[in-house]
């Protein structure tokens, strides 16, 4: 068997490197000019949907997500808690995550499952938890997690995020810190 070099090895990274890129930019160069392989050439524009076939969403942007996790691990921190925060948009996608300092390593993953929890209902999972009496298969959906700790953004009634917290002794206080990332925000 051939030993290959570290120059090798290294110059084959780099030609895939640019193979990807080269990709990259062949994918981006065909979606800027669109070919039609459709019956008569005709190709959706966006100018040809109707207003009625689109849907609008809001999303909080990075630096008030930022503020708002601060603002939660801030809290916790006052109170001498070690936790982990989330916030997540509107579809769920996890957009900021603080790990505080001496926080366990579950607290991470089940902030972002709580902050995901939240959103997902446009409720606080203090108040999903009870729901689980009336419906336990509630607890089976996947990235849910039925625990206090997520608090919901929402704009005009919509949820437009959620804030997830875990860590501290009791979901009342991981709530309660989610909720001082919702009050930043001045929702």
């Amino acid at each position: 068997m051939k030993r290959t070099t570290v120059r090798t090895r290294v110059l084959t990274a780099a030609v895939a490197v640019a193979a990807v890129g080269a990709g990259g930019f062949g994918a981006m160069s065909a979606t800027a000019a669109p070919q039609s392989d459709a019956p008569g050439g005709a190709v959706a524009q966006a100018a040809d949907l109707k207003k009625s076939d689109t849907v609008t969403s809001t999303h909080l942007d990075i630096d008030a997500a930022t503020r708002a996790a601060q603002a939660a691990l801030h809290a916790a921190e006052k109170d001498n808690q070690h936790v982990s925060v989330a916030v997540v948009d509107r579809n769920g996608t996890t957009v900021v995550t603080l790990r505080g300092d001496g926080a366990g390593p579950q607290s991470y993953e089940s902030a972002a499952r709580k902050a995901f929890t939240a959103v997902s209902w446009n409720a606080p999972t203090s108040e999903l938890v009870k729901r689980l009496a009336q419906a336990p298969g509630l607890k089976d959906i996947p990235g849910t997690l039925f625990l206090a700790g997520g608090a919901p953004v929402a704009d005009k009634g919509a949820p437009i995020a959620g804030i997830g917290v875990a860590g501290a002794p009791s979901g009342d206080l991981d709530e309660k810190y989610a909720q001082a990332g919702v009050v930043s925000l001045g929702h």
